[in-house]
């Protein structure tokens, strides 16, 4: 018995998420039917988290239990040829029995991108999202340092996720600008449901001036989701990695 780790790149236009879906519509049914082609095995493929439909990832990572004899840096050529081509693993290889990809994961990071410009793109359309205002990038910056530390987000979580706690930590945010697309990118603990898409969404607004930098301390006190920005669409947001150490 072997634990193989698999890191995974997709597009997640065409899929109804990573969890499995009744209709096979769902990114982890394709991956275990790839494996299944290969091996034989109806496996339990194990992954860092879910990720909604429309949402993308760079760096994805499951893992899953074979009795197979592919070596295990093989099967990430071999699956590849199985799957369709807006779902790439990018790396496999064997780890720890004991390894678990949500579980041991120690931190992950999200992107959200934004396409910033008069018109709209063609090409980007389901790869970022469209604000035709220009944003202020001084006080999204400023406004995104509320967010580093360790605070109870119940405000940007989406109504109606029943977790036992809402407090996370984010380690780290930044907001980098190239050309016309803008990047907004969280490395924390854990994220609470939509948690990435409201924060980035209230970045937005405080961006066009709609919310003002000094409020975003009392909006995260309030633990009150109607004080926070609108949920961003999953087009934009990228799963970029996952860190285990």
């Amino acid at each position: 018995m072997r634990n193989i780790k698999l890191t995974i790149e997709y597009d997640g236009t065409n899929y109804n998420g990573w969890q499995s879906q009744k209709n096979g519509a769902g990114i982890e049914d394709v991956i275990k039917e790839a494996i299944k082609s290969l091996t034989g095995e109806d496996v339990d493929l194990i992954a860092s988290g879910r990720t909604d439909a429309g949402v993308h990832a760079l760096g994805q990572v499951a893992n899953f239990i074979t009795n197979s004899s592919i070596p295990a840096d093989k099967f990430s050529f071999a699956l590849n040829t199985k799957l369709p081509e807006d779902i790439v693993i990018v790396k496999s290889e064997e780890v720890d029995k004991d390894f678990h990809a949500r579980f041991s994961a120690k931190s992950k990071t999200y992107r959200y991108l934004i396409y910033n410009d008069i018109h709209p793109s063609a090409l980007l359309r389901k790869r970022a999202y469209h604000v035709f205002y220009e944003l202020n990038l001084e006080n999204v910056r400023e406004a995104a340092s509320y967010f580093i530390g360790t605070h109870d987000f119940a405000a940007f979580m989406a109504k109606g996720s029943n977790v036992k706690t809402t407090v996370r930590t984010i380690t780290d945010i930044t907001i980098n600008k190239k050309e016309k697309l803008i990047e907004i990118e969280v490395t924390g603990n854990g994220f609470l449901y939509n948690m990435v898409r409201i924060i980035a969404g209230t970045l937005v607004d405080v961006g066009i001036g709609k919310i003002n930098v000094a409020d975003i301390k009392d909006i995260i006190e309030s633990r009150r989701r109607e004080k926070a920005g609108k949920t961003l669409p999953p087009w934009g947001l990228y799963l970029v990695k996952v860190d285990y150490d």
